[in-house]
């Protein structure tokens, strides 16, 4: 009972292990679609990082604008604050102290009521306390 008497004939065995012509053609076919599409993610990336890298280049032109911007506001706003500020005089104190102040009532909503403040600083700017002379 050798090789002549298996189920399956010899020459049937032997196409079985390749592969038809039409599954090796698809699989050649699929692996070159494989390989199309890894290419072209591949090139998608490429562009997206560029972009990014731009986009990213343009806000950190934009933003260092916008800094060196509130950086010379910021410097002249100083500057007008230290040269609008005159040597303190005896009985001035409370005008000044009155000017950096704001008075109007419906700045914000969202602050603390500071209504009784406000007229305390007012009163004081128009009727200043006599300085005490006590030593």
């Amino acid at each position: 009972m050798g090789g002549s008497t298996s189920p399956i004939p010899s020459s049937f065995s032997d196409n079985s292990r390749e592969e038809p012509e039409k599954i090796r053609r698809w699989r050649e076919d699929q692996k070159k679609r494989l390989e199309n599409k890894d290419a072209d993610e591949e090139k998608k990336k490429a562009e997206m990082r560029e972009g990014a890298r731009k986009e990213l280049e343009e806000w950190y032109t934009s933003h260092e604008e916008q800094v060196a911007k509130n950086r010379t506001i910021n410097r002249s706003a100083e500057k007008e604050l230290v040269a609008d500020t005159d040597p303190i005089e005896p009985g001035t104190e409370w005008e000044r102290i009155a000017k950096l102040c704001d008075f109007n009532p419906k700045g914000s909503k969202h602050q603390k009521d500071i209504s009784r403040m406000r007229s305390i600083i007012l009163q004081v700017k128009q009727a200043p306390p006599m300085p005490s002379t006590k030593k």
